[in-house]
């Protein structure tokens, strides 16, 4: 759901050989996969098992360790569950999305969109090159509520801390969109391509 065509021509941009797909043999022998999307978690989720993918993601994901890089909603698809909708994720991380919980709404309005920074907060591949506190574009009304540290990558201020970025072995999120991020929204795919 939402960002494909915008992805794909970044990837592309990148030298990647990249197609949509949503046949399960095509993406069990993809390299790399990719999981964007903007929508609704319940959604998402629901198209997911129509086609009959969750299987599929997590045979990539979990038995043949694919490298794996969810955007945005897909990063959010990651987690075990939702406030937004009434269906279980996929839960490759014991986490939940929850609706950002605002106090100063004259100062930050939800959805929360446009430039923010992001702190890194530890090593990997994926933030190779990439600056502390380098700046990203973000639109979205809910976030990663993780119950292990480990698996931060990295955090944003909005009011209060959020987790912006996951990791856990082959498997990577970004709440952000690098799509939309210019030079270091593009460094992050190229990172992510060679993994």
């Amino acid at each position: 759901m939402g960002n494909l065509h915008s992805v794909l021509k970044k990837l592309r941009s990148c030298g990647a050989d990249a197609i949509v797909s949503d046949d399960c043999s095509v993406i069990r022998n993809a390299s790399k996969i990719i999981l964007p999307g903007v929508g609704h978690f319940a959604m998402a989720m629901n198209n997911l098992d129509k086609l009959h993918l969750i299987e599929t993601l997590n045979e990539c994901a979990l038995i043949k360790k694919t490298p794996v890089l969810g955007i945005c909603l897909g990063m959010q698809l990651m987690a075990a569950q939702s406030e937004e909708g009434s269906v279980p994720g996929l839960g490759w991380f014991d986490a939940q999305v929850v609706r950002f919980n605002i106090q100063n709404s004259l100062m930050y309005k939800v959805p929360h969109t446009g430039w923010n920074q992001i702190s890194i907060e530890k090593q990997s591949p994926l933030m190779l090159g990439i600056p502390d506190k380098s700046e990203f574009y973000f639109v979205h009304s809910y976030h990663w509520k993780t119950n292990h540290k480990s698996d931060i990558l990295n955090i944003t201020d909005y009011e209060y801390n959020f987790t912006s970025a996951v990791e856990k072995e082959n498997i990577f999120g970004v709440q952000y969109h690098p799509e939309k991020s210019h030079d270091v929204g593009e460094l992050l795919f190229r990172n992510f391509l060679k993994i």
